[in-house]
């Protein structure tokens, strides 16, 4: 398995201070999601898609204070593709971000890596129960090298937070 990837440790940080004390346990969700990708993908092409779209695909609960954050973490990977000239990869990798959660199979334009990165967020979220014929001793290696560290009760904690404040949309991120 690859890691540290050099994409993860030289973007990730520049979010440390607004990510504060839940940066590590974001770390290794980014990581576990990422090598769930790398599991499923081999291509070496969308490695660089992956680690980009790991990093930035959960990033808008905490840069725009919200559990509504499909749209600032992919408006944040749009912003980074930009300043680093890589607007060709914008649609992609914005694609990965705000579908990640699609609870049906996705369909449409960069199926492949779309479909790859949902399918690795879910298999992370749902602690491997479900794993789409991915090797599950693999994930399971991913999460010992990079433990939950209570990422999944984050996730509970907001989750329950957002459906006091709105109640009519108690998860918003999930897409059919």
């Amino acid at each position: 398995m690859d890691y540290p990837n050099k994409i993860i440790e030289e973007l990730l940080p520049t979010f440390a201070l607004v990510i504060g004390k839940d940066y590590c346990r974001y770390k290794n969700h980014i990581y576990r999601v990422f090598l769930n990708c790398l599991l499923m993908d081999d291509d070496k092409m969308n490695e660089e898609k992956y680690a980009i779209a790991a990093v930035f695909h959960d990033i808008g609960i905490w840069t725009g204070s919200t559990f509504d954050y499909l749209s600032p973490s992919g408006e944040q990977a749009g912003n980074y593709l930009l300043q680093k000239g890589k607007r060709c990869l914008t649609g992609e990798i914005t694609a990965m971000i705000y579908w990640h959660h699609k609870i049906s199979q996705y369909h449409g334009e960069h199926e492949k890596t779309v479909e790859t990165f949902r399918k690795a967020d879910w298999i992370d979220v749902t602690f491997g129960l479900i794993h789409f014929g991915v090797d599950i001793q693999k994930t399971k290696e991913a999460g010992k090298a990079f433990p939950t560290l209570g990422f999944h009760r984050f996730l509970v904690r907001a989750a329950l937070k957002n459906f006091l404040g709105h109640p009519l949309k108690p998860l918003p991120m999930f897409k059919r």
